[in-house]
């Protein structure tokens, strides 16, 4: 019985062979034109990293250098929108769309519009930042919270300062937060969160 059912597997297996052998060789074009399709695109990928995607980015960040330069001189007017000369980070944001450089631009606008005072378009390009960092999107979320607080929204502002906490738990900037988030709280009414906070930053920092 047993050596009847090890030739009936065997069987079984050359059977399952030779469908799949007519398969490749009736459908050998087709399988010939899928692999060339896959070899291609494939090739494709890399070809458009190496020879678009990498450039891209090494000009976008060439693009930003003297953005930065503005930015950490507090000239947030000629960081955002450039001298004539160079760039500002909305233009490297425009000509270098889907680039990290790009991205990080759109964090450094934000902080430019809430330091002219234009709150709503901080707060749209703080919105729009990716963070891969979570000390950069932790400074993000905070800075939201701020262009909240001067729009008068102190409940959103509340849960900005709160997130900006929580993103990037340490003893620096997690405290402050908290101590914003509380206070916003209280401002909207919300004493048990306000509360919260509170003892959030008493018990762990």
């Amino acid at each position: 019985n047993v050596k009847n059912e090890g030739d009936e597997r065997l069987e079984s297996i050359e059977t399952t062979l030779t469908k799949a052998e007519q398969f490749v060789i009736d459908n050998q074009k087709a399988i010939y034109v899928i692999l060339a399709i896959l070899i291609v695109a494939v090739f494709a990928f890399f070809g458009v990293k190496k020879f678009y995607l990498e450039p891209r980015e090494e000009n976008a960040q060439k693009a930003i250098y003297h953005a930065e330069q503005y930015f950490e001189n507090d000239n947030f007017t000629s960081a955002l929108n450039g001298d004539g000369n160079y760039l500002g980070f909305v233009d490297v944001i425009n000509e270098f769309g889907g680039t990290k450089t790009a991205n990080l631009a759109k964090y450094y606008a934000g902080i430019c519009y809430l330091n002219t005072g234009d709150f709503n378009n901080a707060i749209n390009y703080l919105k729009d930042f990716n963070g891969k960092d979570v000390m950069l999107t932790s400074l993000a979320l905070g800075a939201m919270g701020d262009a909240y607080m001067e729009l008068d929204n102190v409940a959103e502002a509340a849960k900005c300062y709160e997130s900006a906490a929580m993103k990037s738990a340490n003893g620096f900037t997690s405290p402050m937060y908290l101590l914003r988030a509380g206070m916003a709280y209280e401002m909207a009414g919300n004493y048990q969160k306000a509360v919260d906070s509170y003892k959030k930053i008493k018990a762990e920092y």
